[in-house]
């Protein structure tokens, strides 16, 4: 029996290039929808975008602050799809079940707290301007 490789099962073109946009906005829709830490990260994310809007930030600083967020979101999804993966493996509480779903959170919430001290850069002196 001849085996087939990967490359020759996953298909190429147009169609599938907008079938992969479609999953993954099916994706962030349902981590919106489900992950209640996805909803705060929104919050959080049009709260620092409005901060940037008011404050008129420099184009360098919406660069620095874009990056920031769009970590924080991608490891949300990262965290939620390592959530789902060890749900497949197994609904059991497992010491490395705990250890995967753990630590996909902790590096989330890592990012998050980078996240806020870079805001508190970008922000902090504009914020001190209107307080001084």
């Amino acid at each position: 029996m001849k085996q087939i490789s990967r490359d020759e099962l996953k298909k190429k073109g147009i169609k599938r290039f907008f079938m992969s946009i479609s999953n993954s906005i099916s994706g962030i829709i349902y981590a919106y929808k489900n992950e209640q830490s996805m909803y705060l990260h929104a919050i959080g994310t049009i709260f620092a975008i409005a901060l940037g809007i008011i404050f008129k930030i420099k184009l360098s600083e919406w660069a620095i602050v874009f990056v920031a967020l769009g970590v924080i979101l991608s490891l949300e999804l990262i965290n939620t799809a390592i959530e789902a993966t060890v749900d497949l493996v197994t609904l059991k509480i497992h010491p490395l079940a705990k250890i995967a779903k753990d630590c996909g959170s902790a590096a989330s919430f890592v990012m998050t707290f980078v996240a806020i001290v870079i805001c508190l850069f970008v922000y902090g002196p504009y914020f001190m301007r209107i307080f001084n």
